[in-house]
């Protein structure tokens, strides 16, 4: 067999075999979204925690965010943000101020908590990576490349628990060395909202300086 087909063979064989690990990414990303709208609403507990070693920078907060649909409570670092699907509300008590801002749907900079549960779904190149076993959870992850060449981000490791198909955890890796990592610590679903969940209340906040920016 001359060298011409072993190569030709060879190529054909890692081509097929890239194409089937494309298509086990794919099915698994699939499972995941399907289980996400699946649910009523979802309550996460979770770490942020933020790493660049050439800036010297290392962050690390809890939070958590409550969703319905594309309705949500975020708190993060002293900060609750509202979204009654219209627009959002941040709450910074140090400042004693509510910034209120409408959400545009076609802005692709606007990413609600709800869509980060789903982002992967257009404007990535996916590909199967490691598994590994964590606190006796097999948490297979998928590289997502983006396709955009002008995104800062290199590219996003997305952990998913094989067996309850729900994101484990997201690990960001920007093109400036940033590193950020999102870990669920807590994934609860379908719990009894208030009907006032997502509605901001003034009268809660009378001290505080209104800031409309639309």
């Amino acid at each position: 067999m001359n060298k011409i087909l072993i190569a030709f063979f060879l190529f054909f064989f890692c081509t097929a075999n890239l194409q089937a690990q494309d298509k086990k990414a794919k099915d698994l990303l699939d499972q995941v979204t399907s289980k996400v709208k699946s649910y009523d609403n979802i309550v996460i507990d979770f770490k942020y925690a933020l790493n660049n070693a050439k800036e010297n920078v290392n962050q690390e907060s809890k939070g958590n965010v409550t969703m319905k649909g594309n309705q949500y409570v975020l708190n993060l670092m002293g900060v609750t943000k509202i979204f009654d699907g219209k627009k959002i509300y941040t709450i910074n008590p140090e400042d004693e101020e509510v910034s209120i801002s409408k959400y545009n749907e076609k802005d692709d900079n606007s990413i609600t908590p709800s869509k980060m549960l789903t982002f992967f779904n257009s404007g990535y190149k996916f590909s199967w990576d490691i598994v590994q076993n964590i606190k006796g959870r097999q948490i297979q992850y998928i590289k997502l490349t983006p396709t955009n060449s002008r995104d800062q981000r290199k590219e996003i490791l997305l952990g998913i628990d094989t067996q309850t198909k729900n994101i484990y955890n997201l690990i960001e890796l920007g093109k400036n060395g940033t590193k950020t990592t999102l870990t669920v610590n807590s994934f609860k679903t379908n719990q009894p909202l208030s009907k006032n969940q997502f509605i901001f209340e003034a009268s809660k906040y009378p001290k505080y300086y209104i800031n409309k920016l639309d």
